[in-house]
């Protein structure tokens, strides 16, 4: 009898490197400096503050010599006239006083309507209730900016406005936007308070709608601490602009630029210090440098992760007119987003917003219904509140949206080496998780 023989030939061995296994996170870095405008404050500033210190003039209408009055406001807002390519500028106390102003040279007030994206600043609310007028709240898209088609759905007899966010540095869909507010008839307030050196399709943010409001707000490119402004080409907006800036007032400096051609109103004060402008203006002059820089750091870090299974990248309607605020990329679900920015930040990623953002309908501002005043409250004539138009459940696609998106701030002092990092955690952290 025989027997099959035994296979001589040697049992496959798998080697320690051959089998799969984690990958290797990157060298930790120390974690960049965040900051635009504010991390390059220097001599420019210092300089142009110690000239209006040793002026001694501090305000902006007059000062020891009355046939020459102070000029760091004045030059400020010819600069940024320049800037944003508008016929007429304000300087203010604040983005927020900004948005108030130009509401009001809109004639925005009790009554009317103004629809704001769900997805904004705080003030984009509250400063349509400082006016006496209804905030309107509309859905946003994957630009994160106000969603084509919701000012054709949400517009009523009684819509004055609309204000057009531009966020994070990046235009909304102009073209579609500024048709639907055409075809409405109403006015079109673009808020560039993050988004000062942006454009679209070779236009400045600011010179496209019929008003536009400007934040140097300490987060911005542009800072002095808090300041803002406003920018218009209508002789008669900048004229109700400035009424409503200082008092009913329309002083001899304004005169010259748009003579008057309204009568007087009472308005607020929100005029801007020369110890403001001064910081402004060296800012502002440094927003071109800081642009440059950040897109150029923004596309090595996008280029760092393109490809990357799972990742959607923030919409951008126009890329060439990017500032590079910010890198937005959307994960499958907000644990994962969750997830991943936690691992980030675990190893010196800084990957949260710069500046805060929230839904409207989720704060306690709009979930009291409350002014400074029962009857100042716009929101007093609904039965029951929240009304709907006001509550999570009416905002399906802003809610699938803001919940499952990173945020890679970009600073005026990050190196290619700190955006290589970047792109390098990024990809770790996508392969641990395994996203798909």
């Amino acid at each position: 009898m025989t027997t099959a023989a035994t296979s001589s030939a040697p049992v496959p061995t798998v080697s320690v490197s051959d089998q799969p296994s984690a990958p290797v996170a990157p060298k930790l870095r120390p974690r960049p400096r965040l900051g635009l405008g504010s991390a390059l404050i220097g001599k420019e500033e210092e300089q142009l503050v110690l000239q209006v210190l040793h002026s001694r003039d501090l305000f902006r209408y007059y000062g020891h010599d009355p046939a020459n009055p102070p000029q760091m406001a004045a030059q400020l807002e010819k600069e940024l006239r320049e800037m944003v390519g508008a016929k007429y500028a304000l300087a203010v106390t604040s983005g927020t006083a900004a948005l108030e102003v130009a509401l009001a040279a809109l004639g925005v007030g009790p009554g009317d309507e103004v629809i704001v994206p769900a997805w904004s600043w705080i003030s984009c609310f509250t400063s349509v209730v400082r006016v006496g007028a209804l905030p309107v709240l509309a859905e946003i898209d994957d630009t994160f900016c106000i969603a084509p088609g919701e000012i054709t759905r949400l517009k009523s007899a009684n819509t004055k406005a609309v204000i057009v966010v531009h966020y994070q540095g990046v235009a909304a869909d102009l073209d579609a936007l500024c048709r639907e507010a055409a075809d409405a008839g109403i006015k079109l307030l673009e808020d560039c308070a993050e988004s000062l050196g942006a454009s679209y399709h070779g236009k400045p943010l600011g010179s496209i709608g019929d008003i536009s409001i400007f934040s140097f707000q300490h987060n911005k490119f542009a800072t002095s601490g808090e300041g803002g402004a406003v920018a218009t080409s209508d002789p008669l907006l900048y004229e109700r602009a400035v009424r409503m800036s200082d008092l009913g007032q329309v002083r001899p400096y304004h005169q010259e630029i748009a003579r008057p051609q309204t009568e007087a109103f009472a308005g607020d004060q929100f005029r801007m210090s020369e110890l403001t402008a001064a910081v402004a203006l060296g800012q502002l002059r440094r927003v071109e440098r800081i642009k440059i820089h950040c897109r150029r750091i923004r596309q090595r870090i996008v280029d760092g992760i393109a490809g990357l299974p799972g990742l959607a990248m923030r919409r951008i309607p126009d890329a060439d007119g990017d500032t590079a605020f910010e890198v937005y990329f959307s994960l499958p679900t907000a644990d994962q987003a969750n997830e991943f920015r936690t691992r980030l930040d675990a190893m010196n990623v800084n990957s949260r917003q710069t500046t805060g953002t929230y839904c409207h309908y989720a704060r306690d501002y709009c979930i009291t219904g409350l002014a400074h005043h029962p009857k100042a409250s716009p929101f007093a004539k609904f039965k029951t509140w929240p009304a709907p138009g006001y509550r999570k459940e009416d905002f399906p696609r802003t809610e699938s949206i803001i919940h499952g998106f990173i945020a890679l701030p970009i600073g005026a002092l990050y190196t290619d080496q700190d955006a290589d990092y970047i792109a390098q955690c990024v990809r770790h952290v996508h392969a641990e998780m395994a996203i798909q």
